[in-house]
């Protein structure tokens, strides 16, 4: 059973946007925390920002948003949500949907969904 299903990325000029989205099975959608990571070739994966799935408390790593991204979910529709604004060339990754299904870890990840942005 796949668990976690992202889209929405492609190529996008920097100072664009783009809206990801995280389709999850509806186990998967009642762990303890989702959220989205991102990585590059070479580095290692980066959290971006994650909700707490009990009362819907958003948080955000600011050194890697720093007030351009926004999370949401439609927890009718087992849904999550990266809005990303003011898109720079540096954000370009692969960015993963993921979950942590009993606040021990993160131990449920999608298969990631490209974004590139261009100068």
């Amino acid at each position: 059973q796949v668990q976690l299903v992202e889209s929405g990325g492609g190529s996008v000029q920097a100072r664009g946007s783009l809206r990801l989205s995280c389709a999850a099975s509806a186990n998967t959608y009642r762990s303890f925390y989702v959220g989205w990571f991102r990585q590059t070739p070479g580095k290692e994966r980066e959290r971006v920002a994650h909700i707490l799935q009990r009362s819907g408390h958003t948080y955000y790593v600011d050194s890697v948003v720093k007030g351009r991204f926004t999370i949401s979910r439609d927890n009718a529709k087992n849904m999550l949500y990266l809005q990303m604004d003011s898109l720079k060339p540096e954000d370009t990754a692969m960015y993963y949907c993921a979950a942590n299904s009993n606040g021990g870890g993160w131990d449920i990840w999608g298969q990631g969904t490209q974004v590139t942005v261009s100068s």
